[in-house]
């Protein structure tokens, strides 16, 4: 039986003030593998460092992708005490990366939404630059606050080329933190940089600002748009195997949105060992300042699809084919040019 009518009925508009969105997917299924046995330890520099950098006007989902009973603990322990994690989502079965970060995603009404790994431990004014810049570029839709001197390569730029060609203004910039790039190229035990690839990136500016081109996507800001053009159906990958790249990479650059980095290094990534300077970096002073929100995102302008197809062919040619002799005629070196 039912009496009366449900009062939200007459006030059927939802709104919020929060413009930032951040979605953690956490999955630590035990705390005595050696890959998970720092786990918790990770997760906790990872929260607390989001905690301390964070803008008011931020609210964080964080996905218990089927983890142990010691994650969980803490995770509930979290979003009883902690204002900013107003969501909490709960599996007792891992569903994968990919829809456990929808499960998020699809469900909010942020403009920008920041989807990041377990592992990443955020400095102070990242928030600040990656919104900044989605805002003075309206034509971005992703960007990391880590920079890579190689996201120039990658398969998901072609929007970003056809804009740095046509609208913007792309040159090769003395890179602003080396040791960014090398921290990062240590996190997962590879090599990835030479010493001229810690030396230029390839950056991207207009009338208001500068960025690097192209990003990784283990930590990254999006515009809530990009995520329009994902797959609808239900990813059957628990991991890799593409997951991302369909349903992260692929929307923002066939969605007509440039894929950027910031200048400087805003983050860390810090794999599954604890070190002690993850603590000493989260310790510092600066973490106490103040974090400031925009008052607005600019209206989203994303290129169309003719543009994507001019912007691929130029990538296939001045990026990969005649990447030497294009990189020299933007001003590098003969022996950098064929080592970049």
């Amino acid at each position: 039986m039912r009496i009366g009518q449900n009062p939200e009925k007459s006030d059927t508009e939802l709104k919020t003030d929060i413009i930032h969105r951040i979605v953690i997917p956490v999955y630590i299924p035990n705390l005595t593998e050696s890959y998970f046995r720092d786990g918790l330890d990770i997760l906790k520099l990872c929260i607390v460092s989001l905690l301390k950098t964070i803008h008011p006007k931020t609210r964080i989902s964080i996905i218990n992708n089927g983890c142990c009973d010691s994650v969980c603990r803490y995770l509930e322990t979290l979003y009883e005490e902690e204002a900013y994690i107003d969501q909490l989502f709960n599996s007792k079965q891992n569903l994968g990366k990919i829809n456990a970060l929808f499960t998020a995603i699809k469900g909010n009404l942020e403009p920008i939404i920041t989807v990041t790994d377990a592992d990443v431990l955020f400095l102070p004014g990242w928030q600040m630059a990656t919104e900044t810049i989605l805002d003075d570029f309206p034509e971005a839709g992703m960007v990391s606050p880590v920079p890579s001197s190689l996201g120039y390569a990658g398969a998901f730029v072609n929007s970003t080329v056809y804009y740095s060609f046509f609208k913007g203004n792309h040159q090769f910039t003395k890179v602003v933190n080396p040791d960014g790039l090398l921290n990062f190229q240590k996190s997962i035990d590879r090599v990835m940089y030479n010493s001229h690839h810690l030396e230029n990136y390839l950056t991207i500016s207009n009338h208001a600002t500068k960025a690097v081109i192209g990003c990784g996507h283990f930590v990254a800001t999006f515009r809530a748009e990009v995520f329009e053009h994902a797959p609808a159906s239900i990813c059957k990958a628990k991991i890799v195997g593409g997951s991302e790249n369909k349903y992260l990479d692929f929307p923002n650059d066939n969605g007509g949105f440039l894929r950027l980095a910031t200048l400087d290094n805003y983050a860390y990534h810090l794999g599954n060992v604890k070190e002690d300077w993850m603590q000493a970096i989260l310790d510092d002073d600066r973490y106490s300042l103040e974090n400031k929100a925009l008052s607005s995102l600019s209206k989203a302008k994303p290129l169309q699809p003719y543009q994507q197809f001019i912007g691929k062919v130029l990538h296939r040619l001045c990026f990969v084919k005649f990447k030497k002799q294009y990189f020299r005629y933007k001003g590098m070196s003969k022996e950098a040019s064929e080592q970049y």
